[in-house]
């Protein structure tokens, strides 16, 4: 008996933010977008729930419909989990384009998402600066006392 294992086109991407990190896995299907299990629809808090679907809007809904997107996401704020997921996605779509459709493609996606905001495909570099002594945080000092 000859088992073949049947090779899945998928991608594995990143989105970084501060100290959180998305995981994305992108593969062949039939459009689902999940986040922790959860479809994006229902994505906290709601206020930025258009930053998450940006790159839906910006590329339209039919570029995802052959592929599932399942994230994961960990650590950070809300708020730095919320950009590190668009960029997972914004990254595993353009990840996707490049390995099983062509180049082309890719390019025409790249060119929509850095033409609106270069943080979809590049993480920010901006990390939190340490504290250190003689002060009470990163720059400010105690204040000086001569009595």
């Amino acid at each position: 008996m000859e088992t073949k294992a049947r090779k899945i086109d998928s991608v594995q991407v990143f989105g970084r933010k501060k100290t959180a990190v998305a995981v994305a896995y992108c593969k062949r299907g039939k459009g689902l977008i999940k986040v922790n299990g959860q479809p994006i629809e229902y994505v906290k808090p709601e206020g930025l729930r258009d930053k998450v679907l940006e790159p839906i809007y910006l590329l339209g809904y039919p570029r995802f419909k052959g592929v599932d997107i399942r994230v994961r996401v960990r650590g950070g704020g809300y708020t730095a989990q919320i950009y590190a997921i668009r960029q997972a996605i914004a990254k595993s779509i353009v990840a996707f384009n490049q390995k099983y459709v062509d180049e082309a493609t890719k390019t025409e996606i790249k060119d929509i998402l850095m033409s609106y905001d270069r943080s979809l495909l590049v993480a920010d570099p901006r990390r939190c600066e340490p504290k250190k002594f003689g002060g009470r945080s990163a720059r400010a000092r105690f204040q000086k006392s001569y009595r």
